[in-house]
């Protein structure tokens, strides 16, 4: 009956007050004439009755303690083998910062060794319970990318300007074989986010911004992590599990603020930001992770219409949801240790990940009190037994055991790196290239500048042996070219040389200069941004260019980065501009296309094509692909080759941002606040003054403040208390912030500090947000502990002073020092930063 009749109308509404009565969200009934915009999609796993059989057989031995178990997920750095014994835990994983013994370097053996132990944890029965094996999930996001030696591919941004699924599937195998030799059997990829606003932090986990795009390369990234269905390759004992993510509307946040809230039409948000799980579906994806971010005010991971209704129901995806990192705490009211709705929603495994315990305790209890029906468990448990099963780990034995377990050789192996070095050629862009500078002859003296130039793990980017991919060295990268020693080698082999010169010196010079530059490293909303303008306020490389360009040397730029940004002053100064993206540890592919051939022909062409819009100005956040009014500097799809006639006309170098556009999570930097921040000196009664210049005094000498160097010219601040009563320096915002997702984790408040005058008493490091909702955690005991006059990043853990009764979610006063005895600190710079940035870390108070 079509639904534009009278009687039509009537049934839908009936439909919808039907919906009302049982509690249930509305966003699946269609309004009247409007068609159900989610796709129906065909499961590609027949069902297999002895399997349910052997899942029925099992479920009936279980207690209800053994299913609740099975329902969460502990992260290895909060959990030890002993845990899953006693609590039957379903599965584990290992978050960015998590690692065998603390230590990001851990060898492939200690990652072997503890997936050992927590497998034979949860196949010990000598303490009652089932011996149901745990499943041990790692974002292997691109390649094992937690390991020292693994094989290190472009991130995604870099994998869609290939335009190659097949290479995507190949890549996947590989990522496959490397986890799998190290023990863990589940990644948390493929990522087929749809990223619409280029300020988001994770917008390099994004294909591309097309939808078209996404959905190519879903099926082909899974079938290589799983193996393809219907196959015998797949799920066996040489292959992974997928996790297809996240589910849903990631990356359509507004302003781009990593997980906010996704404002969208129903039909749309199917369109856009649905389009790669279809395919992925059909592929036999064996689990979908949850989203941080609401669509239209509602958390995804209390989203029941979608997560139940739309994923399992209309799209009948067959394997299980997990979630995100404690994404179940920011359910409406929830909290990271307790929360039934989550799993009533459709979550069928928590990312409980330090809350795992008091999530268990909770969970149970609310199953006991019928808050969670006996039904929506047993069908969470089955979905994940089911996943177990299906990948045969109840016969597989321990990891090392297993088909490749122990087969290190296998971690950077000659024929993965080979794939890896195609995928970097194929997802270089050619946006610039006057007097056809370029392919370079490799017989010149080149000069290689630029502080990418030698730095394997600047070139990776995130999510590489931690989180934010930060404080790696060369030697963390055994298996590995930097883009200087690719250069170095080809130029060496045909003749020529090549100089490494970060900051661009010389004694003779050079025939050619390649600069290398970009991006530091970052992950998930630690690399939001304001605008798309390159390094606020350091034009360190643009002035690094132009030097040699004075010099009359050509320049080729190599640009790294997660994301377009606006560089129309670098691309203007250069000769040639490649955006390189995160190519991973395969930096000599792009020698590959740079260099000539000894004989003087080209090696390999540029084929990379755009795969994310180019900004025209640094406020054209979401300008993307067929959307209305879409103008930008270079369009999706754009890519030069050398047959191409490479000449660009001057750019245009008004960035269009007005104000005081800083980096968010910057609190103070280059002797000056961040955006909306003033600097405050106050005494004990809370009197103070604003410091608007310095050198400047509260009350005589209480506390004095004034400029000193550290990198540059009075870019620091040095604070003076004279002992004479109580005083705070702080950093005061005119607006609250909201901390809540920084301090979900491990993510810290950073000063880097110098001990001049090590406190004569005691002394704090405070937050603050108006009466009633302040944190201190004492400071004394560790600045006491640091050298005198050197530099050094001290750390607190946000969750800390959560912890000790700060309201992060309404902060006024993100950062303030105090006491009343007499110190002298100088500081350089207050931020948000990652735990490994810390080279002090303040010790959290006893909760």
């Amino acid at each position: 009956m079509s639904t534009n009749t009278r009687g039509g109308a009537l049934i839908a509404a009936l439909v919808l007050a039907l919906a009302a009565c049982r509690g249930e969200d509305k966003a699946l009934a269609p309004a009247a004439g409007e068609a159900n915009p989610w796709p129906q999609v065909a499961w590609p796993l027949a069902e297999d009755a002895a399997l349910e059989q052997r899942i029925t057989d099992l479920m009936a031995t279980m207690t209800v303690e053994e299913k609740v178990g099975q329902l969460v997920q502990g992260d290895i750095a909060s959990l030890t083998p002993e845990d899953v014994r006693k609590y039957r835990l379903g599965s584990i994983l290992a978050g960015g910062n998590s690692d065998p013994g603390g230590r990001y370097d851990a060898s492939p053996a200690q990652w072997l060794a503890l997936a050992d132990a927590f497998y034979e944890a949860s196949m010990d029965t000598s303490q009652g319970g089932k011996a149901i094996p745990v499943i041990f999930g790692i974002d292997a996001v691109h390649g094992q990318s937690n390991i020292v030696g693994a094989t290190l591919f472009p991130h995604n941004i870099g994998l869609g300007a290939t335009r190659n699924p097949e290479l995507l599937r190949r890549i996947g195998q590989i990522t496959a074989l490397e986890t799998r030799a190290t023990g863990m059997e589940w990644t948390f990829a493929p990522t087929v986010a749809v990223p619409q606003d280029d300020r988001w932090g994770r917008t390099y986990e994004g294909y591309s911004e097309s939808p078209e795009v996404v959905a190519r390369y879903a099926a082909a990234m899974v079938e290589g992590l799983q193996g393809k269905v219907g196959t015998p390759e797949f799920l066996d004992g040489r292959h992974v599990i997928a996790s297809v993510k996240h589910f849903l509307g990631d990356g359509g946040t507004t302003n781009g603020k990593d997980q906010g809230d996704t404002g969208i039409g129903e039909a749309e948000l199917v369109r856009l930001h649905a389009a790669g799980y279809p395919p992925a579906i059909a592929a036999g994806a064996q689990t979908a992770m949850a989203s941080f971010n609401s669509v239209n005010g509602q958390k995804m991971h209390g989203h029941k219409a979608y997560l139940t209704d739309a994923l399992k129901g209309r799209m009948n995806f067959g394997g299980f949801v997990v979630g995100d990192w404690n994404g179940h705490g920011q359910v409406q009211g929830c909290t990271n240790t307790d929360c039934p709705a989550t799993i009533n929603a459709g979550l069928d495994m928590a990312m409980a990940s330090d809350s795992w315990k008091g999530f268990y305790e909770t969970t149970l209890a609310a199953v006991k009190a019928g808050t969670i029906s006996q039904a929506r468990l047993d069908d969470a448990v089955r979905r994940i037994l089911r996943v177990k099963f299906r990948l045969g780990l109840f016969e597989a034995g321990k990891p090392s055991a297993r088909a490749v377990g122990g087969q290190f050789a296998l971690l950077g192996a000659p024929e993965h790196r080979a794939v890896a070095r195609q995928a970097v050629r194929q997802s270089l862009v050619l946006l610039k290239n006057a007097g056809g500078v370029l392919p370079l002859q490799p017989r010149q003296r080149i000069l290689v500048a630029g502080d990418g130039a030698n730095d394997v793990g600047k070139q990776a980017g995130g999510w590489t042996l931690n989180w934010q991919g930060t404080g790696t060295t060369r030697k963390d990268f055994p298996n590995a070219d930097s883009i200087y020693e690719g250069i170095a080698q080809q130029a060496k082999a045909a003749g020529g040389e090549a100089i490494l010169a970060v900051d661009g010196t010389y004694t003779q010079k050079p025939d050619v200069a390649v600069v290398v530059f970009g991006e530091n490293p970052y992950a998930e909303f630690q690399g939001d941004l304001q605008t798309l303008l390159y390094k606020p306020g350091d034009d360190s490389d643009l002035q690094l260019i132009k030097r040699l360009k004075a010099d009359g040397i050509p320049v080729v730029a190599v640009f790294l980065s997660g994301r377009p940004l606006w560089v129309n002053r670098e691309i203007n100064a250069a000769d040639a501009f490649v955006a390189a993206w995160l190519p991973g540890s395969e930096g000599a592919g792009i020698a590959d296309v740079l260099l000539r051939k000894a004989d003087g022909s080209v090696q390999y062409d540029f084929t990379g094509k755009l795969s994310f819009s180019w900004p025209r100005t640094a406020t054209q956040y979401a300008n993307n692909v067929g959307q209305p009014g879409y103008d930008p500097l270079f369009p999706f799809g754009h890519g030069l080759s050398y047959a191409d006639q490479g000449e660009l006309a001057v750019l245009p170098e008004d960035s269009g941002v007005t104000g005081d556009e800083g980096a968010p999570g910057v609190f103070f930097a280059r002797g000056d606040t961040g955006a909306g921040m003033t600097l405050r000196l106050e005494a004990g009664d809370g009197q103070g003054v604003s410091v608007t210049q310095v050198p400047h005094a509260l009350n005589g000498d209480l506390l004095r403040v004034a400029g000193v160097d550290h990198l540059a010219q009075e870019d620091a601040r040095r604070f003076t208390w004279s002992g004479k009563g109580e005083a705070v320096v702080a950093l005061q915002s005119h607006t609250a912030l909201d901390l809540q997702r920084e301090s979900n984790g491990d993510v810290m408040l950073l000063t880097t500090l110098r001990v001049d005058a090590a406190p004569s008493g005691e002394a704090w490091l405070s937050v603050g947000c108006g009466t009633g909702c302040a944190a201190r955690v004492p400071l004394a005991p560790t600045l006491a502990q640091l050298p005198a006059g050197q530099w050094t990043r001290v750390g607190v853990p946000l969750k800390c002073l959560a912890q000790a009764g700060a309201d992060v979610a309404r902060l006024d006063r993100p950062w303030s020092i105090g006491t009343a005895g007499s110190m002298t600190i100088s500081v350089s710079r207050v931020m948000l930063g990652a735990l490994n940035e810390a080279e002090a870390t303040v010790a959290c108070p006893d909760a």
